[in-house]
């Protein structure tokens, strides 16, 4: 089975919190501060596996999480860092956001290691807020949680050479006579179901890739006949082998052939309709009428394409267009397809949407704080309920700029004010 697409879950591991402790010994009656910070979570990591070739492991599994940090502990212990997750994916493997489509990642080197989300910090223990004023500081923060992230994961075969043409046309029986795929062979249409990769070799150092794409049909790059997933695969080739089957066996018109291929091509993409093509004509073995092959010669040159005459069966005319490849991959560059979009750029617009300070009054008549700003302090602070505590954190709530919030939206002297699970009357 070929998997070529799949929607996955991917999350960083959380930030261990720090500890608000204080040493408790025998013989000393006031002990200081000794909380310690707390581990950093894991950091989610993507590798190029040249020995993968498809996206099914990702079929039934959804989540994957990295590792949390450990909480720090007293007598200045720290947590224990979070185990990174390490995702093994294909080489040509793209990772793009699903809510906004943009590009993630692109992992089309083999080996290549890529860190794509990274784990939380761990929080601060109580002993890093202790000073000449503050001797037993009771506040600590939390670790920073991880982020999670759904994404989309799109292989696109790497091949130097992309075969393309309509079914049954010689494609499969091509790539197996120049190269040691073995892609099943037959007298029907769509008789290869999924991308193969085959390896040309001429010789000492010379070497390429052809992609094996399953036979295109009109309306492909909408999706007709899986088209449009198969198009995929070959933008990143150098170059097209187009084959065509100029003896018509079937019955249909190889000009007509060539023309509704490069028409899809065309709609698919123009980058894909502009790279350079070398036009095979197959199955000379079974013509009669050179002609016909005339009349299909002239129309694929006034392009400015260039035709071979080849019979796959017979083997004729295949080692010239394999030398004649070699020469245009080794002068062609492989084309960038699109540029990687930041990470934090693209969550940064995802989340711009919430306000600093949102107040609404619930049933009760009590003001409900949230937002932005409200999720950051809660995020990084552990708010205890002791005095000190909630006094330090309605203090960071004013220097940010709550009070102002709160009489722009008509609380008045004595209204209760909830943030979180922290109540409190509201005094001008």
């Amino acid at each position: 089975m070929f998997i070529d697409e799949v929607i996955i879950t991917v999350k960083a591991g959380n930030g261990g919190d720090g500890a608000a402790t204080f040493r408790r010994e025998k013989h000393v009656q006031f002990g200081g501060p000794d909380g310690g910070d707390g581990g950093k979570g894991g950091d989610v990591v993507f590798i190029a596996d040249p020995n993968i070739n498809t996206l099914i492991d990702f079929k039934y599994k959804k989540l994957f999480q990295a590792e949390n940090g450990t909480n720090g502990a007293k007598k200045n212990m720290f947590g224990k860092t979070g185990e990174d997750l390490m995702i093994k994916v294909p080489v040509g493997t793209q990772v793009r956001d699903f809510e906004t489509g943009k590009l993630l990642l692109d992992l089309n080197k083999k080996g290549e290691h890529r860190i794509f989300l990274r784990g939380g910090k761990g929080g601060l223990g109580n002993t890093n807020f202790k000073n000449s004023i503050r001797k037993t500081p009771t506040l600590a923060t939390k670790g920073k949680e991880g982020l999670e992230l759904k994404v989309k994961l799109e292989l696109k075969l790497l091949g130097d050479v992309a075969l393309v043409g309509y079914p049954s046309v010689g494609k499969s029986s091509f790539i197996n006579k120049v190269s040691a795929a073995k892609s099943k062979v037959g007298s029907y249409h769509f008789t290869t179901l999924e991308p193969k990769l085959g390896v040309v070799r001429l010789g000492e150092g010379r070497s390429f890739v052809i992609a094996d794409i399953p036979g295109l049909i009109e309306g492909a790059h909408e999706g007709v006949g899986l088209g449009d997933k198969f198009l995929r695969h070959i933008e990143r080739c150098k170059i097209i082998y187009h084959i065509v089957d100029v003896a018509g066996i079937e019955g249909r018109d190889p000009i007509e052939d060539f023309d509704k291929i490069n028409n899809e091509l065309t709609k698919f993409s123009k980058k894909l309709a502009e790279k350079k093509q070398i036009i095979l004509a197959n199955k000379m073995d079974l013509l009669w009428d050179m002609e016909k092959y005339e009349e299909f010669k002239k129309h694929v040159e006034s392009f400015g394409y260039e035709v071979y005459p080849i019979s796959v069966i017979l083997g004729d005319g295949i080692q010239e267009v394999l030398n004649k490849t070699w020469h245009v991959l080794e002068t062609t560059e492989r084309e960038p397809l699109e540029p990687e979009v930041d990470l934090y750029k693209v969550l940064k617009e995802i989340r711009k949407d919430k306000k600093p300070f949102e107040i609404t009054e619930d049933e009760d008549g009590v003001f409900v704080v949230d937002g932005s700003i409200v999720d950051g302090v809660l995020a990084k602070y552990i708010i205890t309920h002791d005095e000190e505590s909630v006094i330090n954190f309605l203090h960071m709530m004013r220097t940010l700029g709550l009070e102002d919030a709160l009489a722009e939206a008509g609380v008045e002297d004595g209204d209760t004010v909830r943030i979180a699970d922290v109540e409190f009357e509201f005094v001008e």
